[in-house]
């Protein structure tokens, strides 16, 4: 059962005060922070180069930030795209938000490539199977985007 059909129980986790980032005081696995966000990955990403981009502020909807927060927070989305196409050589990248088991904002940057195990279909992260980095390979990715980004 997902959490939001719990009302009291979405409605805690939505508040700044119930909300497990904004509780930690930022998201885990921060690869770098931005101007309006913080870059997370994990090395058990579905796809190499895979990482989410999260609001500083606490906010569950894009449409909650003010035009400079939200001019900002994609802003850094932009850099991040970027960043990881030119890192990985991705043909394409795939944006996605939802904030339906996490509601604060942030949205996963999934970098595609001709015969990764999710084409002609949408990524389904608990459906990858066994580590897409080689041994190594994660470290020197996130270091790439911490330069690339800074």
């Amino acid at each position: 059962m997902s959490r939001w059909t719990d009302p009291p129980a979405w409605r805690e986790l939505v508040s700044e005060a119930g909300c497990p980032i904004c509780q930690a005081g930022q998201p885990s696995n921060v690869v770098v922070a931005l101007a309006a966000s913080w870059v997370t990955a994990g090395e058990d990403a579905p796809l190499r180069g895979s990482c989410a981009v999260f609001a500083r502020r606490h906010v569950v909807e894009p449409f909650e930030l003010t035009a400079a927060e939200g001019a900002l927070y994609f802003g850094d989305l932009q850099r991040v795209a970027r960043a990881v196409q030119a890192i990985t050589g991705a043909i394409k990248l795939n944006y996605e938000i939802h904030g339906n088991t996490i509601p604060h904002l942030h949205t996963h940057v999934f970098p595609r490539y001709p015969g990764d195990p999710f084409e002609g279909r949408p990524i389904d992260p608990r459906a990858a199977v066994g580590p897409v980095y080689d041994p190594g390979e994660f470290a020197v990715f996130c270091t790439r985007l911490r330069e690339v980004l800074a």
